[in-house]
Parts: structure tokens; C-alpha cells; sequence
């Protein structure tokens, strides 16, 4: 019982700190997406898609949504080998504050428009927010690199979205934006840390029920409801 209540407490408190954390972000994305930003952005992408997506003759694609990563035990981590696997070309956009969606929005759009079906992976952070694009068909992928979880491979092409933020915003807000990274940043770090504890608590628990289980038994019951499933 007290294996449990740790464990779950763990969890909780994990989950306190990526909402703040989550909070954060949005704070400086709103401050740093303008009207201005979005045209330019829009602009950019659509110069992206006159290259690299023609137009099928098909109906429009369709979109699935895939989780590519995840805040874990063991940290943020980004399973960028699928998107090597499903694409040769893979853009990389570095972006620090989140405006990345922007982009991956129009592009989503664009190659749906042009008949194409594509896979959306949303941010485990802001999951209404758009991470990663991968367009199989083409063999073309748009990945957010950032600094606490860079693509670490040779990209097809890189573009530093930060670069398209704002400059007179960014010089103003720079205190506000270092001082909200930095929290952001320890938010995470704490919540990785209740995670690995979660996971320890959790491993205690295990061990305790582990040798009063038939395992056995648990594998012939699964394979009979197996069984039975398939005759439906």
C-alpha cells in the first residue's frame, strides 16, 4: 500500500510540473506569434511546397495523428529513427519558442490539398500543437529540432525558424524569454526526476506481488480469449 501511494504521488507531482511547464511555452509563443510572423511564415512555406509537393490529380489525403515522442523516466525523448525509416528527405526547422505549428499547419495543408495523406505528431507538451509532419508518399518529413532534444542528424535542408521571429519583440522580451526558459527548463527536469521515481516505486511494487502471480496461467487466459476473439 505504501509502494502505491508513493508512486502515485509521484505522478502527480510530475504532472504539475510539465502543466506549468506547458503554461510557459504558451506564454512565449503568444508573445512571439504575431500577424506579421504568420505571414511570413505562411510565405515561406508556400515557396516549401511549390518545390517539394506537386500536385497528385488525386483526391485530397488524409491525416492520422502519431505520437513520435514522449516525456519519460528517462528524459524527452524523440524515436527519430521512424522518421529516417519513412523519409529520405527530412527538413529540420530549429525552433526555440513553438513556431513551428505555424508551418507544419500551412504544410499539412498543402500536401493534403495536393492529394497526399500525411502523419501529424503532435507535441506531448501542447498535444493540440503540431511537432512533426511526415508525408511517406514523398518521402518527406519536417521535424522541430530544439535545443533540449536536437535531430542530431544530417537534415536534407535546415531552417532556423527562430531566426523568423520578431527581432524588435525578441530584444524586448529577452529577460522575459531567458527567465521563462529557464524555469521551463527546471519544470521539466523536476518532472523527469518524479517519473524516475515513479518508476522506482513502481519496481518495489512489482517485486513484491511478482512471485504470488501464475504467470503461467495469465499466458494460457490470454491465449483462450485470443482464441475466442478470432471466431467472432
Amino acid at each position: 500500500m505504501g509502494c502505491m501511494k508513493g508512486y502515485k504521488g509521484c505522478y502527480q507531482r510530475a504532472y504539475r510540473c510539465l502543466t506549468a511547464a506547458a503554461q510557459i511555452g504558451e506564454d512565449m509563443r503568444s508573445a512571439l506569434i504575431t500577424p506579421a510572423v504568420e505571414a511570413k511564415l505562411a510565405k515561406r512555406t508556400k515557396g516549401i511546397l511549390a518545390r517539394e509537393v506537386k500536385k497528385s490529380g488525386k483526391e485530397p489525403g488524409k491525416a492520422v495523428q502519431r505520437f513520435l515522442g514522449a516525456i519519460t523516466w528517462k528524459g524527452v525523448l524523440c524515436n527519430f529513427d521512424t522518421v529516417d525509416a519513412l523519409c529520405r528527405r527530412v527538413y529540420e526547422l530549429s525552433d526555440s519558442y513553438g513556431l513551428g505549428h505555424v508551418m507544419l499547419t500551412h504544410l499539412a495543408a498543402g500536401a493534403m490539398a495536393a492529394g497526399y495523406d500525411v502523419i501529424l505528431c503532435p507535441s506531448p507538451m501542447w498535444p493540440d500543437w503540431i511537432e512533426h509532419l511526415l508525408t511517406p508518399a514523398l518521402s518527406l518529413a519536417f521535424v522541430t529540432s530544439t535545443p533540449a532534444l536536437p535531430y542530431g542528424k544530417r537534415p536534407y535542408r535546415r531552417l532556423r525558424l527562430d531566426a523568423m521571429a520578431d527581432q524588435e519583440v525578441m530584444r524586448r522580451l529577452r529577460a522575459r524569454l531567458r527567465f521563462s526558459k529557464k524555469v521551463s527548463a527546471a519544470l521539466v527536469e523536476e518532472a523527469v526526476e518524479s517519473l524516475a521515481q515513479a518508476k522506482a516505486m513502481h519496481d518495489d511494487l512489482e517485486a513484491l506481488y511478482h512471485p504470488y502471480v501464475n504467470f503461467e496461467l495469465v499466458d494460457e487466459t490470454a491465449l483462450a480469449i485470443a482464441a475466442e476473439l478470432s471466431l467472432l
